[in-house]
């Protein structure tokens, strides 16, 4: 497939329709993979003394830009492999489905990792210029996701790499440029959001099962089968609250944390919604289900370690 040929075939996009297809293209729903962990990073910095809002906006902002610029790049890379059409379930198809032109989306991506480099760039300057190689990294792992020869999201390994770097990564860096320093109990706060945004990619794959088999994908999902990926789902939920009850047991976190639980029938809808379905436009509730587990988990932590700091 020559994508260039194809670009030239799509028309210009309405203006009327404008603000709704570029929405769709940011995919909202997933920018709490950037939000939870930034807020969460910084509010464990609490006890170290003031926050530096300027420092935690830059850091949010940076990290929004560079997951939106991953979707976009996303779009960009799936519509050249010829994976999307306007009939794929959960994607922005701005490109496939709106007649944006994919250079056009490609550009916007680049231009959102320049707006994150200079946003950086004042991190660096009031932090530390260590962070400037992490947050390479961290854009390098966002274009290599679908972009490169050997994309991260046709290997078994994208569940890990996106819980690294959009959990654990960008917690420590928020933590790090409010502190100065990281702590064992940055860290292993840190992990049961790993886990539960890894959770996210792997129910999207679950989801996508079928099609990724179809384009030589390798997933996790796709490795282990669509009823042992379910389990797999299920055992990434349970870790990260056994977490939890691991960390207010040896008083890394204050009882507030129970908190979380009030996520659990998120993820037991996740659960039984892919246990129970499978095509993917069934599984859509599924999916965004496992996206909320994350989100409510990782703001009534966040709660719970405000309360802990003012209360306790």
């Amino acid at each position: 497939m020559q994508h260039q040929s194809i670009s030239d075939q799509l028309s210009p996009i309405k203006p009327d329709k404008n603000w709704r297809i570029w929405w769709n293209l940011l995919r909202p729903h997933t920018l709490t993979a950037a939000f939870i962990p930034v807020t969460l990073g910084t509010v464990l910095a609490l006890p170290s003394g003031q926050i530096h809002v300027g420092l935690f906006l830059a850091m949010l902002f940076a990290s929004m830009f560079i997951q939106i610029a991953t979707n976009m790049f996303n779009e960009y890379f799936d519509f050249v492999r010829g994976l999307d059409n306007e009939k794929s379930v959960g994607i922005g198809g701005a490109i496939v489905r709106n007649g944006v032109k994919p250079k056009t989306v490609l550009g916007l991506a680049y231009a959102l990792f320049a707006l994150s480099l200079l946003l950086g760039v004042y991190i660096c300057m009031m932090s530390s210029w260590w962070i400037a190689l992490i947050g390479l990294i961290c854009m390098a792992a966002g274009y290599f996701y679908t972009g490169g020869p050997v994309p991260i999201a046709y290997t078994p390994f994208g569940e890990l790499v996106s819980g690294a770097f959009m959990g654990l990564g960008i917690i420590l860096i928020s933590f790090y440029i409010q502190t100065g320093t990281l702590t064992s109990k940055a860290v292993l706060v840190s992990l049961p959001i790993s886990i539960l945004v890894g959770a996210i990619l792997l129910s999207n794959n679950i989801r996508d099962l079928d099609g990724d088999k179809e384009n030589g994908r390798k997933t996790l999902a796709i490795l282990a089968g669509r009823k042992a990926a379910v389990n797999i789902l299920l055992s990434m939920f349970l870790i990260s609250y056994v977490l939890i009850f691991v960390y207010i047991f040896t008083d890394i976190v204050g009882l507030w944390s129970l908190l979380v639980l009030l996520s659990v029938p998120k993820a037991y809808t996740a659960i039984k919604e892919f246990k129970q379905k499978e095509k993917p436009i069934e599984l859509m509730n599924a999916m965004k289900s496992t996206a909320q587990t994350n989100t409510f988990f990782g703001f009534l932590l966040t709660i719970a370690l405000i309360l802990q700091y003012y209360i306790a």
